[in-house]
């Protein structure tokens, strides 16, 4: 495991730019697959633009004082009559003290401001704290016995099944566009050798990641199999502004073999340690929910789900939509099979959450990877 220190010299030279290519999609990877760590390196950003900002500070009042010094010395060089051994003392000259006093008392405030809010005790609780929520297939216990028979049936059906039945991981991803192409979570499929896309009928399908957002967790699928055929136009549509507090939200996601539902509220516009790019949601979430949508009454979608915070029930977090629709906009052109087309037209709002949840229902997969 990575000590503190060498990742905070790892995040310093990933900050500010210094990492050759690979070098920076190895620690994006690493950060992907260890949260805690991503929310270290969001923490640690924060801390530094808070050192820039007090640095700028200071730099002006230097510049502030150099310009005074020169002003005050053209000054008495064209006075012509003399002064009499009498001190001039400018004001700037009485205030300068108190201005480089103000400045490091400054510099000390940011300091103990971090240290009061925990910043530096986030960041020793970070390795325990967040949680994300892919599914370890291998912990799912199963009496092999009493299903032996029922698994050799699959067997004989489909080899897709017989391959879902040793998957290592198991998560939840959602079509953005009705010809393939499906979001989730970036740590999800991270590592992958393969990836299978299963419906809420049982079908199994080929696919494969086309483009991947490490830094926002995010990751861009797109189904490659000859057995799938388009469906008709997604009826949930894509909400860009900001949700309120308190607005009831849902979600559909794979924490078990079937589809469960989960709702609740959306309790922070801020996800983990303050993350602008997420929301903090009150839903029961486990491991499996990584990769669902998060919906409102209308039938919009405003998030995915990503993780949760450890010893705090109903503390999930959801990454916001605008996220989403960026990493769409970031697909490379030679990756593309088809345009990818965006619903615009809402077909889930004025329906009873029971009816939006069956014409969802068709367009949200239990993603196995192995």
């Amino acid at each position: 495991m990575m000590s503190q220190q060498e990742f905070f010299e790892l995040a310093d030279r990933y900050l500010r730019d210094e990492m050759i290519k690979e070098e920076r999609a190895s620690f994006e990877s690493f950060c992907a697959e260890n949260p805690s760590f991503s929310a270290q390196l969001t923490q640690h950003r924060q801390f530094l633009d808070n050192l820039k900002d007090t640095q700028s500070r200071i730099d002006f009042k230097q510049q502030l004082a150099q310009s005074a010094k020169s002003y005050h010395q053209s000054h008495q060089q064209a006075k012509v009559i003399p002064m009499k051994q009498t001190k001039v003392i400018s004001l700037w000259e009485k205030l300068k003290a108190s201005s480089l006093v103000a400045a490091s008392v400054a510099v000390v405030a940011v300091f103990s401001t971090l240290w009061i809010s925990g910043y530096y005790k986030n960041i020793d609780k970070a390795n325990t704290d967040y949680s994300a929520l892919k599914r370890d297939m291998n912990n799912v216990k199963k009496d092999v016995n009493e299903h032996n028979a029922a698994l050799k049936s699959i067997n004989n059906k489909s080899t897709k099944a017989s391959e879902s039945s040793v998957s290592q991981y198991g998560a939840t991803g959602f079509m953005v566009s009705n010809n393939g192409y499906v979001v989730t979570n970036y740590h999800v499929v991270s590592g992958a050798d393969s990836i299978y896309l299963q419906n809420n009928k049982g079908e199994s399908y080929k696919a494969q990641v086309i483009h991947s957002d490490a830094s926002n967790d995010l990751a861009i699928l797109l189904i490659e199999d000859a057995n799938f055929k388009r469906g008709k136009t997604l009826p949930y549509t894509f909400k860009t502004a900001a949700s309120d507090l308190g607005e009831d939200i849902y979600t559909i996601g794979f924490p078990r073999d079937e589809a469960v539902y989960g709702q609740g509220y959306l309790s922070s516009s801020t996800g983990y340690a303050g993350d602008t790019i997420a929301y903090q949601i009150s839903i029961p979430v486990n491991p499996g929910n990584s990769g669902g949508p998060v919906m409102d009454t209308k039938g919009n979608v405003i998030g995915i789900i990503s993780g949760k915070q450890r010893g705090i029930d109903g503390a999930g977090f959801a990454i916001k939509t605008k996220s989403i629709l960026k990493a769409l906009d970031e697909i490379p052109a030679d990756s593309l099979q088809g345009q990818v087309k965006l619903n615009k037209k809402n077909m889930l709002s004025g329906l009873s959450r029971t009816e939006q949840i069956k014409r969802m229902q068709d367009y949200i997969y239990m993603v196995k990877v192995y």
